[in-house]
């Protein structure tokens, strides 16, 4: 495990102090499951935005494609 410093700003530190004794919670363990959840939220916003760029690159490539099939003249 490493050992991170950090500063809080005050009303931050007091509110989650707050928060701390009502949920019997160690801070250590407040703060690291904070940063993993915002990791998470994170990796996932980095996700949508790649998914994102991906599909605006072959949009016209589907687009295309989806008017050929449309263009074919199905017979029952």
């Amino acid at each position: 495990m490493k050992t991170v410093s950090l500063k809080i700003d005050d009303s931050i530190f007091v509110e989650t102090e707050k928060i701390l004794s009502k949920i019997k919670k160690p801070r250590n363990r407040y703060i690291n499951d904070a940063i993993d959840h915002y990791n998470r939220l994170q990796k996932r916003a980095l996700l949508e935005k790649k998914l994102k760029k991906e599909s605006d690159l072959v949009k016209a490539d589907s687009m295309a494609v989806l008017k050929d099939f449309e263009a074919i003249d199905y017979v029952d």
